[in-house]
């Protein structure tokens, strides 16, 4: 049984809802104080971003006020056919609610894409398998460097791109992706790929097509014995990874650089908790070393006070 199945009493208490809707939202700067409201008055926490183009982000808690969440943006029209994804968590995994306005939902960079007019094909998680497997397809990770790092479909490309504003210039400068007739792509939930397979389209290739619901969608219905994906992916929240069933993998996150650390990572002699890990040891300053450890002393006490620190 998935987590996403689960009744509440027998998963884990807190429900992590990921959504996203591409939509014409002219509205969005006078919708953030409501939507701000709306989640403070129920307890939830996570970040949700507004645009011109539509809602993208994250949010935690109870079942019910999840619930209420969904319904209160299904009943704008602009979000009538928002879709989420869930998932679960031991504890609260944000510690505050955010909304923020921006100019993009997804950051990419490149006017006048727009994935309501041009995109890719969606392909469900059961037919994934066979997609990427065609020798006739290449398989493209449109994530960042730090996420691949801990988990990737087999056989993928990464670009080892450090944002998604690289993405478009990675593109145009592989005249090799030309070489395969037909594109497959994927992202953690969806979104990027909303946007990525528009941008490919726009360049020219034909044959595009995208993982629906993204990575978590196929680590929810794929058996692991059937899986062609290796490692765990990173989520943007204090769980750091989930598995295959959306259970939550064994990796933390180096609050000195932000990278997903292995337990492997862990053990080596150049981690140190909150200062310092194999990522960033050797780029830290002593100064900044002095100014982490501070830090996490002060972290250490308030977990001893049982209180929640901000930088943590």
């Amino acid at each position: 049984m998935t987590p996403a199945a689960s009744s509440p009493s027998e998963a884990a208490p807190v429900l992590v809802a990921a959504l996203y809707h591409f939509a014409r939202f002219s509205r969005h700067a006078s919708f953030r104080a409501p939507l701000q409201e709306f989640c403070d008055a129920r307890g939830i926490k996570g970040t949700l971003l507004i645009a011109h183009e539509g809602i993208n982000g994250t949010v935690a808690g109870s079942d019910a006020a999840i619930a209420e969440l969904l319904t209160f943006l299904r009943a704008q029209p602009e979000f009538a056919g928002l879709e989420h994804k869930e998932s679960r968590a031991n504890a609260m995994p944000f510690l505050r609610m955010k909304v923020r306005l921006k100019k993009e939902i997804v950051t990419m960079g490149v006017e006048d894409i727009d994935p309501n007019r041009i995109g890719g094909t969606y392909v469900e998680a059961k037919d994934w398998n066979a997609l990427i497997s065609d020798p006739d397809t290449i398989v493209i990770d449109t994530r960042n460097d730090y996420e691949t790092a801990i988990g990737t479909f087999r056989g993928a490309v990464d670009p080892k791109t450090k944002s998604f504003r690289e993405f478009p210039d990675w593109v145009r400068n592989n005249t090799g992706l030309h070489n395969k007739p037909k594109i497959a792509m994927y992202c953690t939930g969806g979104i990027r790929c909303e946007k990525a397979t528009a941008f490919m389209k726009a360049e020219g290739f034909e044959e595009v097509y995208h993982l629906k619901g993204g990575i978590l969608k196929y680590l929810e219905d794929m058996p692991a014995e059937e899986s062609l994906w290796d490692g765990a992916c990173f989520v943007f929240d204090e769980r750091v990874s989930i598995t295959h069933g959306l259970k939550q993998g064994d990796h933390v996150l180096c609050h000195a650089c932000r990278q997903p650390l292995s337990p492997e990572d862990l053990a080596s002699p150049l981690h140190e908790e909150g200062v310092a890990c194999v990522h960033c040891h050797d780029s830290r300053s002593d100064e900044d070393k002095a100014r982490y450890r501070q830090r996490q002393q002060q972290m250490d006490l308030a977990r001893k006070r049982g209180t929640q620190h901000l930088g943590s």
